[in-house]
């Protein structure tokens, strides 16, 4: 049940407090007083998207909170508890809708997610206006409604996921029936690719030491003069540097017997003088190894000219050239493999399809015995609600299965969606001797709201919603016809809080609170404000919505007789 409603810079609305109690409140007030504002904000609440236009001209934010008391076996309490939140008795939510978007969600004061708020929220209220009213023309709705009637979505989801199990094996078998049809000319490349690359025999790293061998040749007589020019200087030439190295290294050894600090330098350049002659050494195994050999240059030409060839052909350098040579491997075992694996994802398939056609028959069944006792039940609250006489049936239309319909998908000649077998569309005659024809062709404004009525006084003994708000439940209706529906509303308040916005006093008469929504200038902004009517301000609004602004001691006596008739029916109902 929602016990208060706190809505803070929300369009015209400054800041208002909205207490509710059980049973049926009436909601009422002039056009354009907020009335709409209110419901709206109750849809934030439930979850609906958010705006920053939303927000009230010169704040910064909006505010919308809302205090509710759902039984301890709700799902909403399951949900909480799953989320590790306190429940407690009562349940806050409220939404802060901020200027730059950044909206924010709290439940119970914690921050939360959207997500959260749509799954918390499913069953605390259910909101009937303009939007339910376009819903019931989408004939798309009318399976869900009768499946939520029936309470069959546990059957229908059953029904969805194995639909988007089958999905993706299907897939998975085309690309599978397609790369067998051309593993054979993929098997004789792959092959032919990767007798290539084993013939050419490349090691990782190969083309740089080539490159290095293919500089060292055609630079062998450069590097020859140039290694043998630094052997002589260093050893063997006249005046050679470790020669003139061995006579400074004796005059200090001399020069070390008369002062022993020279010593260490003495030995440093005897050192020096050795390791001059390892380099000359090392030099000199290096020119014995430098060679003129024209026929490996060629051959080292060919080779890198090959291997550059493989680089481009398979990736831009060695090690891709050797990775696609393990790809081919794996490719040429997965084409070994492929007939086990088509074999495998039909067998899935046959198992997901015996699945889905079994589910998809129950599912079909269930419905079509639901919708004789669902229109039954219709036709009975229409003729309560003044429409006696109407047939009311539902059709069910099917998709045949055509050549692009999976087998996998289809029952006999139907194609199978995720939502089942069948299509539902919802077919009233609200006059005898009238066929009957779809309800989004004939139903006028004032039919389609007493149907939705109807649903709802079906549904709400099946359900678990605690809160039922009515918007336009009285669009195309008055005089004995509102009366009527004003019962009904009365007759659902007994078991579900019911919240009705109504124009009409015939429908007003019959709540158990009565609210009044009024618009007013204060500092030269428009503000909305809610009062709790008395015995003698509800006299006075009953008056108001039955003769306008003129109100005559006629007026006030109709007012009482309707408000005395209300009151007497909702006494019968206790007894």
């Amino acid at each position: 049940m929602l016990t208060e409603l706190s809505i803070k810079n929300f369009a015209i609305i400054d800041d208002l407090t909205i207490h509710f109690s059980d049973g049926l409140t009436i909601l009422s007030g002039e056009t354009g007083a907020g009335k709409s504002i209110i419901i709206n904000a109750i849809n934030l609440l439930l979850g609906s998207r958010a705006t920053s236009k939303m927000i009230r001209t010169g704040a910064e934010t909006a505010e919308i909170e809302a205090l509710f008391r759902p039984p301890s076996s709700s799902a909403a309490f399951s949900v909480l508890t799953d989320q590790g939140i306190d429940a407690g008795e009562e349940l806050l939510i409220r939404r802060i809708i901020s200027n730059n978007d950044r909206h924010r969600v709290y439940i119970n004061g914690r921050l939360s997610t959207m997500q959260l708020l749509n799954r918390l929220t499913e069953n605390l209220a259910a909101i009937s206006g303009q939007h339910e009213h376009q819903q019931l023309l989408d004939e798309s709705r009318h399976l869900m409604i009768l499946d939520q009637f029936g309470d069959i979505l546990p059957l229908r989801q059953q029904v969805q996921e194995c639909y988007h199990e089958i999905l993706p094996l299907i897939r998975e078998l085309a690309r599978l029936k397609e790369s067998s049809q051309t593993q054979q000319d993929q098997t004789e490349l792959l092959e032919f690719q990767k007798k290539e690359i084993e013939d050419a025999g490349i090691t990782p790293g190969e083309d740089e030491f080539l490159k290095n061998e293919q500089a060292r040749l055609k630079n062998a007589e450069m590097l020859y003069q140039i290694v043998a020019g630094v052997c002589q200087t260093l050893y063997t030439g006249d005046g050679a540097i470790a020669e003139t190295l061995g006579e400074i290294r004796r005059q200090l050894e001399t020069a070390a017997r008369i002062d022993e600090t020279l010593a260490d330098p003495a030995g440093n350049l005897n050192d020096a003088s050795f390791r001059i002659e390892d380099i000359a050494r090392e030099l000199n195994g290096y020119m014995d190894g430098i060679t003129f050999d024209e026929q490996r240059l060629e051959e080292i030409d060919s080779r890198l000219d090959r291997l550059n060839r493989f680089k481009r052909k398979y990736g831009g350098s060695l090690e891709s050239v050797l990775h696609h040579l393990e790809t081919i491997d794996q490719k040429l075992s997965d084409h070994g493999n492929i007939d086990e694996m088509i074999s495998q994802t039909e067998a899935k398939l046959q198992t997901r399809h015996k699945q889905l056609t079994d589910l998809a028959t129950q599912l079909s069944k269930k419905r079509r015995d639901l919708s004789v006792k669902l229109s039954k039940q219709i036709e009975s609250e229409l003729s309560i609600l003044k429409m006696p006489n109407t047939r009311f049936e539902i059709a069910f239309t099917v998709t045949a299965a055509t050549p692009k319909t999976s087998e996998y998908l289809t029952t006999g000649d139907r194609a199978i969606s995720e939502t089942g077998a069948e299509q539902a569309c919802f077919m009233i005659a609200p006059n005898v001797g009238e066929d009957l024809k779809p309800l989004s062709h004939i139903a006028s404004g004032g039919e389609l709201s007493r149907v939705i009525l109807a649903l709802k006084s079906i549904i709400a003994s099946d359900t678990s919603t605690g809160t039922m708000i009515f918007d336009e439940v009285d669009a195309g209706i008055g005089g004995e016809v509102a009366a009527v529906v004003g019962k009904k509303l009365s007759d659902l308040a007994k078991t579900s809080q019911v919240i009705c916005i109504t124009h009409l006093a015939q429908i007003a008469a019959f709540g158990d609170h009565h609210l009044k929504i009024s618009k007013h200038i204060q500092e030269n902004r428009t503000c909305t404000r809610i009062a709790p009517l008395d015995t003698d301000r509800r006299l006075e609004e009953t008056a108001r919505m039955i003769g306008g602004e003129t109100i005559t001691p006629a007026t006030r006596e109709h007012a009482r007789e309707m408000i005395k008739n209300g009151s007497i029916y909702r006494q019968s109902l206790s007894n």
